[in-house]
């Protein structure tokens, strides 16, 4: 059984709503027709009864009211016979009467109403083209010799017919529905005075009206049908469009999660789903670049490692061939690399710890942590001959002592590692400035600390990637001069923890400057 995917469900949700709607508008377009048609018929009717509107007119002319022709069924019955004359004055000559329309084409020698149509005249002339357009049923009135009576004619039209005056008060005729009635107004002058009625037929039962009928839902039926098929199609087609973008995605996610990850995928238009495409792309380039990141620094790392490794082990194995004899200054050697070894691992744990994660928050004074670090590499500056300029710090806590809410343990191995960091890459003879602000006096907002060192220099190429672990420039390659290269990893993530920033941009001194920004807690304590 094949997997219903969410597309399918789609589809198959698309092409049932589509096949309900379509069913119900046959279903319904057919029942209206069905309803409709005898309203419809009724219309037509009575527009070609133009002639007994205008007989009732002439009768509505000639009495000025409606009051002869109320509930008078010989009267109305005279009328629909077109016997205007016998009605006005109540003779019986067939002389006088008024004929309707259809009486002036009729054949010379005609019969009458009363005639006998097998004495040899001419049979009546044939109906109307307009006439076979409709069934016989909605056709108008034939003659008056086609039935010695109209009203008891099968079908006949006149058992439908009604007079209802300007206000609706019923004059004459049949008991109709007014409201589902055809109607014709008769006006005399520019006002109306009544209305001329016609019921619709409430069954259609001939032969040509079922006929009509079927062939008029056999349209509507393969209109739906053909409208179904062309939905269906869209359907499909819509579903295959909007769900394409959806299976790439679920394609280059599982080969994301086999470790290819320079899978993308196609991105077109702007709506969701090229959202999704593009969240996708990002989060597959940063996977990436993390992954080619952990990658290169297990490699710098090794590398690191290797190098204490390889010095120790070059020195003992020149003991075990006896090419040195074990004394105190290869104690020595062997303590120093095993010191470095250490450190570097202390590193490498730092910069992968956590930084929030024992973080101690006490109160802090991070003018005094920076002075104790200065007096403790006093001397290391003074053998290198890199004079310090530590005015800045003075000043300011001679007035002030600005406090963070931090780890001073934490905080003291960042000003060490930038201390570490001037000594290792600043030339002999060289400067350090240390510089102080406080951002807002009066407030305390934030401390600002500013180490300025001089030549050489760090690269622009080489600036963005100077936090990086691991990360050395060109010029400190040298293991007797650069460091771990984690340092300046470990101050970022620190001074990070604690809320702030740090940054690095060339010197004016000729070195690099190294700019903190740390927030105090209550401002400036006196």
């Amino acid at each position: 059984m094949p997997r219903l995917t969410l597309s399918r469900k789609i589809f198959l949700a698309l092409a049932a709503l589509l096949i309900v709607l379509l069913l119900s508008f046959a279903g319904f377009s057919i029942i209206a027709l069905q309803r409709g048609l005898g309203s419809y018929v009724a219309e037509i009717e009575i527009r070609r009864m133009d002639w007994l509107s205008q007989l009732l007119l002439k009768h509505y002319a000639a009495n000025g009211d409606w009051k002869a022709l109320r509930d008078n069924d010989d009267a109305w019955h005279r009328l629909q016979m077109g016997r205007l004359a016998a009605v006005l004055d109540g003779a019986n000559n067939a002389d006088e009467r008024k004929l309707p329309p259809w009486y002036e084409n009729r054949p010379p020698g005609g019969n009458g109403p009363e005639g006998d149509p097998g004495n040899g005249s001419r049979p009546p002339p044939p109906p109307s083209p307009q006439l076979d357009l409709m069934p016989r049923r909605f056709s108008p009135p034939p003659p008056p010799w086609f039935f010695p009576d109209l009203r008891e004619a099968a079908d006949s039209i006149y058992q439908r017919l009604a007079v209802i005056d300007a206000h609706g008060a019923h004059v004459v005729g049949a008991k109709i529905d007014q409201e589902n009635a055809a109607r014709l107004p008769i006006r005399h002058g520019r006002s109306v005075v009544g209305y001329l009625l016609l019921a619709p037929m409430q069954g259609l039962e001939s032969e040509a009206d079922r006929a009509f009928l079927a062939r008029q839902s056999g349209v509507i039926a393969l209109t739906g049908l053909c409208g179904l098929v062309f939905a269906l199609l869209l359907s499909w087609l819509l579903a295959r469009r909007w769900f394409k973008p959806i299976d790439e995605l679920t394609q280059a996610a599982q080969d994301v999660a086999r470790g290819r990850l320079s899978t993308r995928v196609a991105v077109q238009g702007s709506d969701e789903l090229a959202l999704l495409g593009k969240t996708f792309n990002d989060m597959a380039q940063r996977l990436d670049t993390v992954e080619a990141s952990r990658r290169a620094w297990l490699a710098d790392a090794a590398h690191e490692l290797r190098t204490p490794l390889a010095a120790m082990r070059a020195e003992i194995e020149a003991l075990q061939d006896g090419v040195r004899t074990f004394d105190e200054r290869t104690a020595l050697r062997l303590h120093r690399q095993v010191i470095r070894l250490g450190q570097l691992v202390d590193d490498l744990r730092s910069s992968m710890r956590e930084p929030q994660s024992d973080l101690l928050s006490t109160a802090v004074f991070p003018l005094s942590l920076l002075k104790e670090a200065l007096d403790h590499t006093r001397d290391r500056f003074a053998t290198r001959g890199i004079s310090v300029d530590r005015s800045a710090i003075d000043l300011v806590s001679a007035w002030a002592q600005p406090m963070v809410d931090g780890d001073a343990h934490r905080l003291h191995q960042v000003f060490m590692n930038l201390l570490e960091n001037t000594l290792a890459y600043t030339d002999p003879g060289g400067r350090l400035r240390v510089g102080v602000t406080v951002d807002g006096a009066w407030s305390g907002n934030t401390l600002i600390l500013q180490f300025d060192d001089s030549a050489p220099g760090v690269p622009e190429s080489e600036m963005p990637r100077l936090f990086d672990r691991l990360f050395r420039g060109e010029s400190s390659r040298n293991r007797e001069l650069g460091g771990s290269g984690l340092g300046l990893s470990i101050c970022r993530a620190t001074i990070e923890a604690h809320g702030g920033t740090i940054d690095a941009e060339a010197s004016e001194l000729g070195g690099l400057r190294v700019i903190i920004k740390l927030p105090l807690s209550k401002g400036v304590q006196q």
